[in-house]
């Protein structure tokens, strides 16, 4: 059963990673801006085509070596996870790695060819556009926000009868397999982790609904429409998402409070039915935002006066956006689906980086 949950997770892994490159806009390769009219050019589809084979082939060696390796050997439940985690992480690893490296092959092929040297660039800005930006408010965010709250309260007023050891993890079989000494905080720790990422959720929505609303200067009706829309599944996912983690941590609470209330198998199915639905969720979003993407870029005009505003100089690797005089915390992923930091406002420091600070305290307090 293990195997069976790890060789599942890689391989929709392996699915997004090699796809990748086909689900972002067609205009950016790579982390690399190029002119509309070379979105079919030979050799980058040629990059793009060995960039997933390279994916899916070692990949699918080590899912085979992953399998025969837990079938030919008595393998305990840890070994498989540990094994098949260090297998996941060494798949991103290498799909970073092809990442960077046709990511030079881009940005060597883009200077080669003088692409768009001649062009005007400009900024499109369109005045009242938020207005029809259907972003979820930041109120919204505080119904699993109380939620857990209001838990916090109860099993403090409930403390009596938490046992002398809180449990901290659950093993594949359901059952507790690690514990820690009763105290205040770790009797509440896990709905405390859970409400600061919460929080995080609220202040990325909110930082996210603030950042700029880019529009294309060949197409600003498309391109207008995809980011407004691409905004709103954004940030009904991450509403989503918080709702989905907050179930299982509430579920394993409770667990502690009161003993048997939910059978082992219930334990152990409910955080991999939570799983399976945000993948779900995730390549839903994904397929709706590549189709958002066909439809802005199928639609753009082959303008040969002007461009859209490269911004390449801003993105370091293709990856990581440092952009002083963009007053947005977060923006939109180059390569990948989803946002990132604008790494120059130290705002975003806070909101990513605070929760995770508090976390970590929190865990070994």
């Amino acid at each position: 059963m293990e195997t069976i949950i790890f060789i599942s997770m890689i391989i929709i892994t392996v699915f997004f990673e090699a796809a990748m490159p086909f689900l972002v806009r067609k205009t950016v390769v790579f982390g690399v801006t190029i002119p509309n009219k070379q979105v079919n050019n030979p050799q980058i589809s040629t990059y793009k085509r060995r960039y997933s084979l390279f994916v899916i082939v070692p990949s699918l060696i080590g899912i085979i070596a992953y399998y025969i390796w837990q079938a030919a050997n008595n393998i305990q439940a840890d070994q498989v996870a540990i094994g098949g985690t260090v297998l996941l992480f060494a798949i991103l690893f290498w799909s970073l790695s092809l990442y960077f490296y046709f990511h030079g092959k881009m940005m060597a092929l883009k200077a080669e060819n003088k692409w768009e040297e001649e062009l005007k660039e400009i900024n499109v800005t369109e005045i009242g556009v938020r207005q029809k930006d259907e972003m979820l408010p930041w109120y919204v965010f505080l119904i699993p926000i109380i939620i857990t709250v209001g838990f916090l309260i109860f099993t403090a007023t409930q403390y009596h009868l938490l046992p002398a050891e809180i449990p901290v993890h659950w093993g594949l079989s359901g059952k507790a397999d690690r514990f820690t000494k009763k105290t205040p905080i770790s009797g509440v720790s896990m709905l405390l982790i859970l409400l600061v990422m919460q929080i995080m959720f609220l202040s990325i929505n909110s930082a996210t609904k603030k950042s700029g609303i880019k529009i294309s200067a060949n197409n600003k009706q498309a391109s207008k429409l995809r980011q407004l829309k691409y905004r709103k599944y954004t940030s009904w996912f991450f509403l989503l998402t918080s709702i989905a983690i907050t179930v299982p941590i509430i579920l394993l609470q409770l667990t502690i409070l009161y003993d048997n209330i939910f059978s082992d198998h219930l334990v152990f199915l409910i955080p991999i039915i939570i799983t399976l639905s945000l993948l779900i969720g995730a390549i839903f979003f994904t397929i709706k935002l590549e189709r958002l993407n066909r439809g802005a870029e199928g639609e753009e005009q082959d303008t040969k006066e002007i461009s859209s505003f490269d911004g390449d100089s801003y993105w370091k690797g293709g990856l990581f956006y440092f952009n002083k005089s963009d007053p947005s915390i977060f923006v939109e992923k180059r390569f990948g689906v989803g946002w990132t930091l604008n790494f120059a406002n130290p705002i975003g420091y806070v909101i990513v980086f605070l929760p995770m600070l508090i976390i970590i305290l929190i865990s070994i307090m």
